[in-house]
């Protein structure tokens, strides 16, 4: 019988948000199962968390070095295999870390550490290690982006030009955080955010799917960064002139003010023969506009897609897939290159496709130039 893939998470516990979803997503298709936890850094909560989610008492622990320590001590058929980071950004690095010194591969929410510092430090144990590390910038996980990023790569638009990226929220468009939300509370907490607020938590997101279906490397870029709500410690709208790589222009916008939108993450490339056009609220469509020809739309599981969008969708075309199964898709590949760790054999090349290490210290690269940029009179930043 084939064996599920072990999971050990550290953070998500009781009244988390991020943790649910990404048990969730680790659930979807069977591969992976969660085995033990540390929840929360009270360890009385850590252990209630557990057992809420019917975990053994023993597998309960009370703080993430104590999961690391007694998981390596336990035969290698009950150890975890993995662990998955949910926590605010800055308790990323240590669990991160004593996890691949120890021999576990990790799976870590973005971004990928409280500051560039830190997101160099685990770039180089990965490479030190050989453990697998995902990032979890979910949007990559839809089948329509990676139908986007084919056809880029195909050349089918020819060269690319002009790159618009938009992620507006409304969510924190009132002060919030002075009212006890607890999401609101951390995310524009400098001690536990990091230096940037609306720009580290969505703007990255941005800057990822934007180097991500375009296959093109932001080269310099010049920040408008912005705080609008009075007594807010951190920013909550900014725009960002881009230029990448191969000469292409672009725009980045990331707002948690605009009054009324949810998560309305979209973006637009155009090259020399036509466009593209991806909405995440519309997922499963995505628009592609010709110079010479009338507009497509390409549709999720439908018609002549690519095999690598093909590959990431589940259910018949014309019922409607997520943020859930996009999740999903990037805990399903990287269980995937785990299990074909333990076998001992290479993992098909299809199913190798999640965000890197790499792509998370260029998230914190992409914070700190905009930051800087933001703060600066020079304004244009080499990235």
């Amino acid at each position: 019988m084939k064996q599920k893939i072990r999971m050990g998470m550290v953070g998500g516990g009781i009244g988390a948000f991020i943790g649910a979803v990404h048990r969730m997503a680790a659930a979807i298709d069977g591969e992976i199962e969660l085995v033990c936890g540390a929840f929360s850094s009270d360890p009385e909560k850590s252990k209630a968390s557990g057992a809420q989610l019917g975990l053994p008492e023993d597998r309960c622990y009370g703080s993430f070095d104590e999961m690391i320590r007694r998981e390596k001590r336990l035969r290698p058929e009950k150890r975890m295999h993995f662990v998955s980071i949910v926590t605010p950004n800055h308790v990323h690095f240590a669990p991160a870390k004593m996890a691949l010194e120890n021999g576990f591969h990790v799976i870590c929410d973005k971004p990928l550490a409280f500051n560039l510092k830190e997101a160099l430090t685990l770039e180089k144990i990965v490479e030190k290690t050989g453990q697998i590390f995902a990032l979890t910038h979910n949007y990559t996980g839809y089948p329509m982006v990676k139908q986007a990023r084919q056809m880029i790569r195909n050349g089918e638009f020819g060269a690319i030009r002009k790159v618009v990226v938009e992620y507006p929220q409304g969510w924190l468009s009132t002060h919030l955080e002075a009212d006890g939300n607890k999401q609101a509370a951390w995310r524009t907490d400098p001690s536990k955010s990091g230096i940037a607020g609306a720009m580290g938590d969505i703007g990255t997101h941005a800057e990822n799917l934007a180097e991500y279906i375009t296959g093109l490397r932001i080269s310099e870029l010049c920040a408008d960064i912005s705080t609008l709500v009075p007594g807010r410690l951190l920013d909550d709208d900014g725009n960002v002139l881009l230029r990448f790589n191969n000469g292409a222009r672009g725009i980045l916008t990331a707002s948690q003010i605009c009054a009324g939108e949810e998560n309305n993450l979209n973006i637009r490339v155009y090259g020399e023969k036509g466009g593209l056009e991806w909405r995440q609220m519309e997922p499963n469509s995505l628009i592609v506009r010709w110079l010479d020809k009338p507009m497509q739309v390409y549709r999720t599981g439908f018609g002549r897609l690519y095999p690598e969008s093909l590959a990431h969708a589940r259910i018949p075309a014309g019922h409607p897939e997520g943020y859930l199964e996009a999740f999903a898709n990037i805990y399903r590949n990287f269980a995937h290159c785990v299990r074909a760790r333990i076998e001992g054999r290479e993992p098909d090349p299809m199913f190798t496709d999640f965000p890197s290490v790499q792509d998370g210290v260029r998230g914190m690269q992409f914070i700190e130039k905009v930051i800087a940029s933001g703060k600066s009179s020079k304004k244009w930043i080499s990235f």
